[in-house]
């Protein structure tokens, strides 16, 4: 029985795969999801996607056609004691389903209660998340799922939505409502179902408010959207996808040396609220990893930026990080220091602990000098220009170049400077 209270993207939830909005390429027909559902026998898996496209949605339908038991749990409010619980039901009855909500935010122990009930098949495991599950959830529960990505939904699969909640729900059902205009729903719910179901239920009772003399027509406009909607709402969730999509984007933008694309990105998550630290924070380890030598400055300009707007925080501070993304967009682009650390890093993976050299290590005790600690090292300052050439790299390694500097004008500095005292020993 439906709550006539519930919110109408509740009260409208499709029961069944040809009424489910979107997901064609997992729920249409001859759809590898859909031929499973359709032979009875379904594996656990994780339903990954944006918010409001339909993955608790999709969860019940299959409960539903299976005609199984499904127990839902949210992460947020549930624990191991629950899922122990739901475990122990589930043995007396096969083929359970156990849906989790936002099983992302299940910590590691939590998961790793289900492991046991999933492997044997004691329970059906349907997760939702949006977050990426490769990050999110552990390897071994991931190892025994599915993972089936959910799209946002489309325009066309929206004004579905909205056709299907004017004919099955009964309180709209009582009014003519005419779809003058959709682009103002359309865009405020940016692909999230249950976004426009609900705006769309605000924006019918605020018509029907105003109505004269009981009349039953109701006009839905652009102009009454944003009425009720009052300010454009951005497309970004602090918590969810977008917020790794966006900031990917702030900096694929930079590195690509795009201030447009920058400072775009940059008020996608201004205006949808980001933590200006965030931002300061990823456009620092930019400023090294994507300029690095090329423009030293780029490091000292980003983490003054970190500090300002640390202290000033919004609205102010998004006329510093603005400074400072166009600055990184245009500043000269090497990622050499970073391939350099991360070579270095595969190589001591490799070799494992190699020993230091006799004669770059310490010696602080006779015994340690006795051992020729130290006995051979060259002080450079001692030699012309400070330099003197020595090994400073283990036997098994010697020679062996990670630091290869960028085409820039800067590190072509460096690479002469290095190729003076090196020669060709490193491939300056």
């Amino acid at each position: 029985m439906i709550n006539p209270t519930s919110p109408l993207a509740e009260r409208v939830r499709p029961q069944t795969l040809d009424t489910l909005a979107g997901q064609e390429h997992l729920t249409g027909n001859g759809s590898v999801l859909r031929q499973i559902i359709e032979r009875g026998k379904i594996h656990s898996m994780i339903l990954w996607g944006p918010p409001g496209v339909g993955k608790t949605t999709l969860a019940q339908i299959i409960a539903h056609t299976l005609q199984v038991p499904c127990f839902q749990l949210s992460a947020i409010s549930s624990g191991v004691k629950e899922i122990r619980e739901v475990i122990e039901a589930a043995r007396e009855i096969p083929g359970t389903i156990l849906f989790i909500d936002e099983i992302h935010r299940f910590n590691k122990s939590q998961q790793d209660a289900l492991l046991g009930a999933v492997e044997k098949g004691t329970i059906t495991l349907i997760g939702a998340t949006t977050e990426n599950p490769s990050f999110e959830v552990n390897s071994a529960l991931l190892s025994r799922c599915q993972v089936y990505v959910l799209k946002p939904l489309s325009e066309k699969d929206m004004l579905q939505l909205l056709q299907q909640a004017m004919h099955t729900d009964p309180s709209l059902q009582h009014y003519t409502i005419h779809l003058q205009e959709t682009a103002a729903l359309l865009q405020l719910a940016g692909g999230d179902g249950r976004k426009l179901l609900n705006l769309f239920e605000l924006v019918v009772q605020n018509e029907q408010a105003t109505q004269e003399n009981g009349a039953k027509e109701i006009f839905i406009t652009d102009e009454g959207v944003m009425k009720v909607a009052q300010k454009k709402i951005a497309l970004y969730d602090k918590a969810g996808e977008q917020h790794y999509d966006i900031i990917s984007a702030f900096i694929k933008s930079m590195r690509g040396s795009d201030p447009n694309g920058a400072v775009y990105w940059l008020a996608r998550m201004i205006e949808g609220g980001e933590d200006v630290t965030f931002i300061a924070r990823r456009m620092l380890i930019f400023a090294s990893e994507d300029i690095g030598n090329a423009n030293p400055n780029a490091l000292l300009l980003a983490n003054a930026t970190f500090d300002a707007v640390a202290k000033i925080g919004y609205p102010e501070s998004r006329i510093i990080l603005s400074q400072c993304a166009i600055y990184l967009a245009g500043s000269p682009k090497s990622n050499a220091s970073y391939e350099a650390i991360q070579e270095a890093l595969q190589s001591a993976k490799e070799k494992g602990d190699l020993p230091v050299p006799l004669h770059l290590r310490n010696a602080p005790t006779n015994l340690m000098k006795d051992l020729n600690y130290g006995k051979e090292y060259l002080y450079s300052h001692l030699g012309t220009g400070n330099f003197i050439e020595q090994e400073y790299l283990p036997e098994s390694i010697q020679g062996r170049t990670f630091y290869r500097p960028g085409s820039n004008a800067r590190e072509q500095e460096i690479r002469k400077f290095l190729k003076d005292r090196w020669k060709n020993k490193y491939g300056y």
